[in-house]
């Protein structure tokens, strides 16, 4: 108060008095409007479900918008196995930095995950990786490597695709163009345009794909046709760069989950891989994850991770370790890892028997539309078909709350809900 009046006293003042409060005045308007042009973004799609279904006060609201793992109460899970890595390593935990590029550890057994077990490429020291700030952070090294050491690359998008894909390659200011995935008539792939799209890229294009379970349609690559889409990549000799972030929480089977990735090392290519603890470890708040890039010998991969480290150096200097020694302590342990196994695989299967649930529940009713898409589809999420228009109308008279794409977090659906669920779908929907 007393600064203020003493203020005032100056501005009513005259002479240099007054000239020094009138400057100062100007100043702290200049400052203040620094920010001034800074308009609010734009909520995030998915986060603006999760904000609305908090605030919605009936007792009957559904959230089938989250992407995370609810067991069937719809309560957020720890594994056993990360409880007993933690009891482990309570105590024994310093809080030294780790080095630039991870921990060697977890990302060895990260690694064989992908690359398998007994991979030649591991013996043989030909891959390059560094831990990373989960799959988000993976992909976004790496588009910052395409950028700096390919600046006149481009990077293929599938259509549809995790939207934050496109903001990662965007703000690493790599150019984008997107190639054919999805077809909405039959709620499936489109192999034949994705196909044209990869043939008619210009030789040596960049390529973004989903490993397994496909975000956010559900919809996988045969392995057959994996094995087409890598016969045609190496005609064209297109680099092939996976996300992977559902290994074992897609068919339950880490090695299954694997495959395409496999097919694409049997077919000699050099790629990409981001991986990510989040989802099949429950690890999200950890930001556990590994960016690798095959390279075609040793000394190569040392370079290549040399680059990345410095990449990630201005970003955020070191990983975190405590999600990173959760990781390699049940990797490392046989015991915890086929422990692991078994949950991971309890997780898939709760998913596929949701699945399965909905389609039944939905055909029971007698709805005039297929529904087969549901059970054809897998991991976690199922493009349901719906309008945004049918979504509204599930939100506003059945407090269903999901992204208006008519993307479905199975991990949203349970016993208790999967009925009144199936209703909703049925009622706005059954006039076709």
């Amino acid at each position: 108060m007393a600064s203020r009046t003493a203020l005032r006293g100056l501005i009513t003042g005259r002479g240099p008095a007054r000239s020094a409060a009138a400057a100062f005045i100007s100043g702290a308007r200049s400052i203040s409007s620094w920010w001034g042009a800074v308009e609010p973004a734009a909520k995030d799609p998915i986060l603006g479900v999760t904000e609305a279904f908090l605030a919605d006060p009936s007792p009957h609201k559904v959230n089938v918008g989250v992407g995370a793992y609810r067991d069937d109460n719809g309560k957020p899970v720890v594994l056993d196995c990360v409880r007993e890595a933690e009891r482990r390593i309570a105590g024994s935990q310093n809080m030294e930095y780790l080095p630039m590029g991870g921990s060697v550890k977890m990302i060895h057994e990260t690694l064989k995950l992908a690359y398998g077990e007994n991979s030649e490429f591991l013996k043989d020291k030909r891959i390059a990786a560094i831990q990373a700030l989960s799959g988000t952070g993976a992909c976004r090294v790496f588009a910052d490597f395409q950028r700096r050491f390919l600046p006149d690359s481009q990077i293929y998008i599938p259509v549809p695709t995790w939207a934050n894909h496109h903001n990662i390659w965007r703000d690493a200011h790599v150019p984008q163009r997107t190639f054919h995935y999805y077809h909405p008539e039959s709620r499936g792939l489109d192999f034949a345009a994705l196909m044209d799209d990869v043939k008619n890229a210009p030789n040596g294009s960049f390529f973004l794909l989903h490993a397994c379970a496909h975000n956010p349609t559900g919809v996988d690559p045969t392995e057959e046709q994996w094995r087409e889409i890598s016969y045609q990549f190496k005609v064209k000799r297109h680099f092939a760069f996976f996300d992977m972030a559902y290994q074992g929480f897609a068919s339950g089977d880490p090695e299954r989950d694997a495959k395409a990735i496999r097919i694409f090392l049997e077919d000699g290519h050099l790629i990409g891989c981001a991986q990510s603890y989040a989802k099949n470890m429950g690890l999200y708040g950890q930001r556990v994850g590994c960016l690798s890039i095959l390279c075609e010998d040793e000394l190569q991969a040392v370079a290549v991770k040399s680059q990345l480290q410095q990449i990630a150096r201005p970003m955020y200097s070191n990983p975190p370790v405590h999600g990173a020694l959760i990781v390699s302590t049940i990797l490392g342990d046989p015991e915890l890892k086929n422990l692991w196994l078994k949950e991971v695989k309890g997780m898939a299967d709760r998913i596929i028997g949701m699945r399965t649930a909905l389609r039944e529940n939905l055909e029971k009713l007698g709805s005039p539309l297929p529904w087969e898409h549901i059970t054809n589809q897998i991991g976690m999420f199922c493009y349901s078909g719906l309008t945004p228009e049918q979504v509204d109308r599930l939100t506003n008279e059945y407090h269903i709350y999901m992204t208006r794409n008519g993307r479905i977090s199975m991990a949203g659906v349970t016993t208790g809900n999967v009925g009144y669920l199936a209703n909703a779908i049925h009622e706005i929907t059954k006039s076709g």
